[in-house]
């Protein structure tokens, strides 16, 4: 993305460039009845640009801002809560981290946490007699 960015200033610059170097000519610009201001109409252009796009940064830098603060304590408040709701002790957490010892077939048994194995609907077995 810096690349387009960078390939779109340089496309700016080279226009306003150009722009310059074809019409370099004096012209007055009456700001007053007795107040007449000389300049060059290059000048004039950049000047037109630079006041119509401070204050729309401006503008867009502190929406900018005040977004990502809202972001940063959406974000807080997230984290926050999900930490306080990993160290909460719940019943139902108690009773599915505990280890489950269950016979197998080959005659030992089967150590380990609850969800770690798969029941018959996961495994693909229910509902297949084969």
């Amino acid at each position: 993305m810096q690349i387009v960015r960078t390939i779109i200033w340089v496309m700016i610059l080279f226009g306003i460039l150009t722009f310059s170097f074809f019409n370099w000519d004096t012209v007055e610009v009456n700001l007053w009845e007795n107040l007449v201001l000389e300049t060059k109409i290059p000048v004039l252009v950049i000047t037109a640009f630079v006041l119509g796009l401070v204050p729309m940064w401006f503008y867009y830098r502190s929406v900018k801002w005040s977004l990502d603060r809202r972001i940063r304590s959406l974000e807080a408040s997230i984290k926050s809560n999900a930490l306080a709701q990993r160290h909460e002790p719940s019943a139902q957490s108690d009773s599915v981290d505990k280890p489950v010892d269950k016979p197998v077939e080959s005659g030992g048994t089967i150590t380990g946490k609850a969800e770690d194995r798969l029941s018959p609907t996961q495994n693909g077995t229910a509902g297949n007699p084969a």
